[in-house]
């Protein structure tokens, strides 16, 4: 059975940190494309980062230069290190894998498998 369990969420006011922990089973993590995604209230599911097996990464322009996305293949565990925060970057984050040629897009479309979510917060 598949599982993605988000954890590392929580309340932080603008400029703060916050790490995003994604703990996968259930499939063959390392061979997968793993990535962030977000959606507020009211708007789409949008990509933040994601990281390809060969440890290629692609980030979404708001995210470069703020966010890190990482990843510990031996304990199948995905992260996402998020710096500078600001109220725009309020969502629900769900973490993603997926197995197809067009990970790199940042497109929902393209992951198989999803977790259940974890708030992020930002006031300002």
């Amino acid at each position: 059975q598949v599982q993605l369990v988000e954890s590392g969420g929580g309340s932080v006011q603008s400029g703060g940190s916050l790490r995003l922990s994604c703990a996968a089973s259930g499939f063959s993590y390392s061979t997968y494309s793993r990535g962030w995604f977000r959606q507020a209230p009211g708007k789409e599911r949008e990509g933040v980062a994601a990281i390809n097996s060969d440890g290629s990464t692609r980030y979404v322009d708001s995210a470069k230069g703020r966010f890190t996305i990482s990843q510990d293949n031996a304990k199948k565990t995905l992260y996402l290190q998020m710096n500078s925060l600001k109220p725009e970057d309020t969502a629900m984050y769900y973490c993603a894998a997926g197995n197809s040629w067009w990970w790199w897009r940042l497109s929902p479309t393209s992951y198989n498998y999803w977790g259940q979510g974890t708030q992020v917060t930002v006031s300002s």
